[in-house]
């Protein structure tokens, strides 16, 4: 028997136990987010260095509704509230906020 054969036999793989703690944090933002948009609404997040969570709507009121009431959900995890221009979707508003997690 080589010495490399002798090598591979005697180690041990160990346990790789995956988390999905990064998905889990992200689908709890999401419903809290999803409980107060309308139906219809598209959120996506973006990560640059920080976590932003886009919320694009239909209609001016939704948004308007919308600034006012992240800022005071989760625990005031949301902060630095902006309205933007939704990419190639002219009659979509969007509303941004940053996740200070």
């Amino acid at each position: 028997m080589s010495e490399e054969s002798v090598r591979k036999d005697s180690v041990e793989q160990l346990p790789t136990q995956k988390t999905a703690f990064v998905t889990d944090e992200l689908n709890r933002i999401l419903a809290i987010l999803r409980d107060v948009s309308p139906k219809d609404a598209d959120i996506s997040f973006d990560f640059d260095g920080r976590l932003e969570v886009h919320i694009d709507v239909r209609n001016y009121e939704d948004m308007v509704k919308l600034e006012q009431l992240i800022p005071s959900l989760g625990g005031g995890i949301f902060c630095c509230m902006e309205r933007a221009n939704t990419p190639n979707r002219p009659f979509f508003h969007r509303v941004t906020a940053r996740v200070d997690r």
